[in-house]
């Protein structure tokens, strides 16, 4: 560099962190390559794009008046490694003397941006999985192709994770449950944790018809035709029921295929509600068990029986109400009106996270009560629990009906 100045760090130049460092550099390509883009590139065997990186570097001014700063800034790119072509420009002119300085930063070739990242593990641990996969696991490549962060960022389990696949693939019974998975080292735990990577990789490996596009990725074993483990309803039977049971715990697709022989079935929320509820004639009682409601949907039969839903009066009691009525429009709600809020005044609590969704199957009276509890006209958040209602009137409500 040319001539000479007094140090200035508060001159009407740039700041001295304002200036692209090495440091800077290789994080930018750090970034670049935790993207995959380049892997993704090398996998496919395209030919590499060489790197061409703009440096932040000190103009004329700052020669004049920062001088040791700028000396010290470019002594500091003596620190880029060999691979990374640092490139010079002129900079100054007739007052100052012309002065060269590095101005980008250009990486010429694979091999140089993975000798100067220092991804020389990675890209071979890669390149030997993707070599592995095209003998054993050929409909993979695709994806590994796409995603091979996800790849590498399986550590020692990949092997297991591809073993897994082929064995669900080429062995897995229809109907058999994820336990019965029988590849060494793999058991439900390690299903579970590396759910989300299976579930992409087995979409590239199973055949469509093999794939239940109509669950949701979260239903792992739904979707890849695994049997899920079972859903219990629990159900107090009507009085008149002939055994020894006033209450059973029954899986949903064995209860849909079993009317209880009742004409009433009331479906609560509270457990202690449920166990409280005096017995009636004719008249069963279901834990629903907030959202879970959505489970009666397999039990047909409810639609012909008088069908009640007694729940928490607040938004998503209401919420409930209106999805059970999706499945049964004959549901009736007990207790589920603004009278009997108004008179338990001393039991609201707060709703903790209160919905304002559309409900389009409330009776006219119900939607004025939902409307009243998203806008707080009673006071914010109001919720009135099931288990807060006095039981005596729900035996009267009973009654009457």
């Amino acid at each position: 560099m040319a001539g000479s100045a007094t140090r200035g760090t508060s001159g009407p130049g740039r700041r001295r962190s304002e200036w692209t460092t090495w440091s800077d550099v290789r994080d930018q390509l750090r970034r670049r390559w935790d993207r995959g883009d380049s892997l993704s590139a090398h996998a496919a065997g395209l030919p590499f794009e060489p790197l061409d990186l703009p440096i932040r570097g000190p103009g004329p001014r700052d020669i004049g008046d920062r001088f040791d700063d700028v000396r010290a800034w470019r002594t500091g790119w003596t620190a880029a490694p060999r691979g990374a072509r640092v490139v010079e420009a002129s900079i100054g002119g007739r007052l100052i003397g012309v002065n060269r300085l590095p101005s980008r930063v250009a990486i010429d070739s694979w091999d140089e941006l993975i000798s100067v990242l220092g991804v020389w593990r990675d890209v071979d641990t890669f390149d030997a999985r993707l070599a592995s996969a095209r003998d054993l696991a050929p409909a993979l490549v695709e994806w590994m192709t796409r995603s091979p962060m996800r790849v590498l960022a399986a550590g020692e389990d990949w092997d297991r994770l591809v073993t897994t696949v082929l064995w669900i693939d080429q062995q897995a019974r229809p109907g058999s449950y994820l336990r019965e998975i029988d590849v060494p080292g793999v058991d439900t735990k390690f299903v579970e944790t590396h759910r989300g990577l299976l579930a992409d990789l087995l979409e590239s490996q199973l055949a469509p018809a093999r794939i239940d596009a109509t669950r949701p990725r979260s239903d792992f074993a739904g979707r890849f035709g695994f049997r899920s483990k079972p859903d219990h309803l629990r159900l107090r039977l009507p009085p008149e029921h002939a055994g020894p049971f006033s209450e059973i715990a029954v899986r949903v697709e064995e209860l849909a295929h079993a009317p209880v022989g009742a004409d009433t079935v009331i479906v609560v929320e509270n457990e202690i509600t449920y166990l409280a509820l005096p017995p009636r004639p004719r008249t069963a009682v279901l834990l629903g068990g907030g959202y879970a409601a959505r489970r009666l949907t397999p039990l047909t039969w409810l639609a012909d029986v008088d069908l009640r839903y007694w729940g928490d009066i607040d938004t998503h009691g209401l919420a409930i109400l209106d999805r059970l009525r999706a499945a049964f429009p004959h549901t009736r709600s007990i207790l589920m009106d603004q009278a009997t809020l108004l008179a338990h005044r001393t039991q609201w609590v707060q709703e903790p996270s209160p919905t304002a969704e559309r409900l389009d199957r409330l009776t006219p009276e119900e939607s004025a009560l939902y409307a009243a509890l998203v806008t707080d006209a009673f006071g914010p958040s109001v919720r009135l629990e099931q288990e807060r209602v006095r039981m005596s009137l729900a035996e009267r409500a009973l009654r009457v009906d």
